[in-house]
This record gives structure tokens, C-alpha cells and sequence, in this order.
């Protein structure tokens, strides 16, 4: 497959002209305002499909957004993958902090990448990246060296909860029957790391409110004699951790699991410096759990956390007032087996038995998602490893992220396989954020390593 190079370089132009044209769609999925654009980009990726060389390409109806799906059966006794992806993109505001028209995608020079990087919405999340495995099956398809069968379903509503691809995917299991997803949603550890994201944490997101008088209070006339309830809210989270940093929900941890001192150490054999890490955010001094390291606190321990604070007066100056309540937006990340209707459970009962005296809480759930795991002994992972080795060069690094991707556990549960996150982009991409990127460097590694995956599946497949 030593042609892969050579087939970018003829098509560069033409590539990134079409990724630009998917670019220039403002398929904003949450603001109804964009319906029609969200459509819109449905119907171009439909194109790109079609035009890559995918057989029985169709936008298959949901309660909401359309899915694209296309496939190439070339043998039922070979493989078969499944590709994911997202054709909707975040709202691009604020608007004022892009330093260029959002949905006008430009390439400029940056010192991540001197070699030109693309601004704008969807560029890395997840146009770009999903337009990576649209033109690497158009170059098997076309050359005839695709070497399993493919299935592609690409989604609009990733970015809002992707409600309709869950109803899609449980309806058509049949027709999505597959032996590996893969996913290129996610991103390296950096362009001289290459890495695979093996691990994701679970959430559980809930609202704390802690209600006292029936009214505001003048803090002179009646301080000292009701229980505030800003106070008491944050007396209440305060005990949520011990001093060493473990959180103290009876149960919490029941059902972590304790990974082996092996996996512990190829975990932390990734390359991290704690005093840039530090640089990077702003801080002094690093906090978390006790006995683990900054690598597995963001990774495979769980956490729980403030998102909000609320209650009383926020304005200028000051009034002397015992608010009537306070409330709190908390969000508990979660790894494997931890789940998060129970771990929502425990919380609320912690909250009920540690309730102050002269208050009432009440406690708000809201959505919430299973952490993932893919063995690194796994084929899937196996031939994404050998596939970065092939075009990085360089040893490839199992990472654990902190963060969700709640379809990913959805796809095991209802398919049945796992999902290989072999994604290109970089943390500094500015995904959701104004002027967001993508490195033409990383752009076009994915195009040539992608095809890899399929060869050395294939090859293994049933090994």
C-alpha cells in the first residue's frame, strides 16, 4: 500500500477543496435555526459517499436528523467495519473571538503547525476527521485494495446527545452487524506521540439545591439562628472528599475496577511533564487522590466536581441577606463498572442522610454515561497499533482519556462489539471553542494510516 502517499499528493487540492465545501455548511444541530443547514450537510456527505464508490448510500430516517449510511460488501466471509461519525458541528459563538469567518474555512501557519493548519467550525470535531475515512475508502475502493467489507454511518446529532442514532441503532441491528467500530473523534497525544484513546470515564450529572427559610433574611436580624443554606451547601460538598482526596459516598468505589500494576505502568510510561501540565493551566500545585498519579486521576480514577455554585446575592457591592436557598451543579466522572444510574442513586442518598438541620435538599438528575474500556490485548486495538506504527514510525501509546463519549458504550451494548478510537486531532485543536483547527499534517496522516487498519484487521481476523 506504499501508493497511499502518492495518491494525497495527486488529490491534495481536490480533497481539501471538497472538505471545504462540507466546511462552509453551518450544520449547527442545536439551534433549530441551522435546520435546514444541518440537512444540507446530510445531503453532501451523502454525496461524498456516493462519490467515494460506497454501494446502496441512502439518508435512513430518524425522529430527528438523518443518519448517512453507505457500505461495500466485497466477501461475507471477511471482516466487517463499521465507521462512525458526526456531520454536525457546535454553535460557533462567541463570534467575536474567531479571528476569522467560522464557517469560511482558512489555512494559516501556527507554531503546532508551521506546515498550515485548518480554522473552522467542525474542522476537527468531526468533519475533518470523518472526512479522512470518506477519502481513504475512496483510495482502497478506487485502487481495489479495500480488504474487508465496510459499513458507514455517519450522524447529526452527535453534538446534542445523539438521541436519534441511539432509536437507529437499536431498531437496525442487522443492517449494522459488524465486527469493529472505528472512530476518529478523539486525539493524539501530540504529533510526535502517537496514541489510541483505549479508555473513556463514564458521567453522572446531577443539581444539589438546599432550601432553609421561606424567604430572604437580613444576616444581622436573624444570622446566628437559621441555618444558611449557602453555608450548609458548602459544608455538604466539603465532606464529599477526605483530606486525601477520596471521595466519601458510601459505595462509591464498589465497583471500580483496580487495574494491575502492568497496565498502572504503561500508563504512566506516556510521556508527561508535571510542571508544564502546570504552566499550562495555570497553576501552582496539582491536587487529587492520594497514591495515584496526574496521569490516572484524568483518567482511570473517578472524580467528583463543582460545575456551579449558586445562591443569594452575586451583584456589585454587598447585601446582607441569608439567601433562602443555594444550589449546585455537580458532576461525578466515572470508569469501569461503575454505573450511572446507581452511582446517581448513592449520591442522592449521601445528600439525604447528611441533610443540615433546618433545611430541606433536593437533588435533580440529569443525563449521564457509561465509561468505556478496550483491551489492549484486543485485535481492534491491535491493528490500529500497527497501523500508527507503520506511518508514525515511532511506538504507539494506549491513553486513557477523562473525558465521555456516551455513544461508544451504547454501540458494545446494543452491537455488541468494540470501538477502536483512532483519532488524528490534537488537544490544541480548539474543538467547541472560537477558532477551531486541524492540522494539515495531522489531516492528511489519517488519510494514509487509515487504509493500514483495514490491512492488518484483515490479516489477523480470526487469527
Amino acid at each position: 500500500m506504499e501508493d497511499v502517499k502518492t495518491y494525497i499528493e495527486q488529490n491534495k487540492d481536490r480533497i481539501l477543496n471538497e472538505l471545504f465545501e462540507l466546511l462552509r455548511i453551518p450544520s449547527v444541530s442545536a439551534d433549530p435555526v441551522h435546520a435546514q443547514d444541518v440537512w444540507e450537510a446530510a445531503k453532501k456527505v451523502k454525496e461524498l459517499l456516493e462519490k467515494a464508490g460506497l454501494d446502496n448510500v441512502s439518508l435512513e430516517e430518524t425522529p430527528g436528523y438523518p443518519i448517512v449510511y453507505g457500505e461495500k460488501i466485497i466477501d461475507p466471509s471477511l471482516p466487517t467495519v463499521l465507521v462512525y461519525g458526526h456531520y454536525d458541528v457546535q454553535p460557533a459563538d462567541p463570534l467575536d473571538q474567531w479571528h476569522s469567518d467560522p464557517f469560511e474555512p482558512v489555512i494559516r501557519q501556527t507554531e503546532e503547525h508551521p506546515e498550515g493548519a485548518i480554522f473552522a467550525r467542525g474542522a476537527s470535531d468531526d468533519k475533518g476527521q470523518m472526512f479522512m475515512h470518506i477519502k481513504a475508502l475512496e483510495y482502497m475502493i478506487k485502487n481495489n485494495k479495500l480488504p474487508a467489507n465496510v459499513k458507514v454511518m455517519i450522524e447529526g446529532e452527535e453534538e446534542v446527545g445523539s438521541e436519534s442514532l441511539a432509536w437507529y441503532v437499536k431498531n437496525n441491528k442487522d443492517k449494522l452487524k459488524n465486527d469493529i467500530i472505528l472512530i476518529s473523534d478523539t486525539a493524539l497525544i501530540s504529533k510526535d506521540v502517537p496514541s489510541i484513546t483505549t479508555g473513556l470515564r463514564g458521567l453522572a450529572a446531577v443539581e444539589v439545591t438546599v432550601k432553609g427559610p421561606s424567604h430572604d433574611l437580613h444576616s444581622g436580624l436573624y444570622g446566628g439562628t437559621v441555618a444558611n443554606p449557602a453555608n450548609m451547601l458548602a459544608r455538604l460538598i466539603a465532606s464529599m472528599h477526605d483530606e486525601d482526596g477520596k471521595i466519601t459516598i458510601p459505595g462509591f468505589y464498589d465497583k471500580v475496577v483496580e487495574f494491575s500494576p502492568e497496565l498502572r505502568e504503561l500508563i504512566n510510561s506516556i510521556p508527561f511533564d508535571e510542571e508544564k501540565y502546570k504552566a499550562s493551566i495555570g497553576v501552582d500545585e496539582l491536587w487529587g487522590e492520594k497514591d495515584y498519579t496526574p496521569v490516572e486521576r484524568t483518567s482511570i480514577r473517578p472524580t467528583l466536581d463543582v460545575n456551579g455554585i449558586w445562591g443569594g446575592y452575586t451583584g456589585e457591592g454587598t447585601k446582607t441577606i441569608i439567601p433562602s436557598e443555594a444550589s449546585a451543579k455537580i458532576t461525578m466522572r466515572l470508569v469501569p463498572d461503575q454505573e450511572p444510574d446507581e452511582i446517581a442513586r448513592l449520591f442522592k442518598a449521601y445528600v439525604e442522610q447528611h441533610t443540615p438541620p433546618g433545611t430541606k435538599v433536593e437533588v435533580k438528575t440529569y443525563h449521564g454515561g457509561y465509561p468505556y474500556l478496550m483491551p489492549v490485548d484486543h485485535p481492534g486495538y491491535k491493528a490500529a497499533e500497527k497501523a500508527l506504527e507503520t506511518t508514525f514510525g515511532k511506538k504507539v501509546y494506549p491513553f486513557f482519556t477523562g473525558g465521555s463519549i456516551p455513544i461508544v458504550p451504547l454501540f458494545e451494548k446494543e452491537l455488541g462489539t468494540k470501538s477502536v478510537l483512532m483519532g488524528f486531532g490534537l488537544d490544541s485543536d480548539r474543538i467547541h471553542s472560537p477558532n477551531e483547527n486541524l492540522g494539515l499534517w495531522n489531516f492528511f496522516k489519517g488519510i494514509e494510516t487509515i487504509p493500514y487498519f483495514y490491512q492488518y484487521f484483515t490479516q489477523d481476523y480470526g487469527a
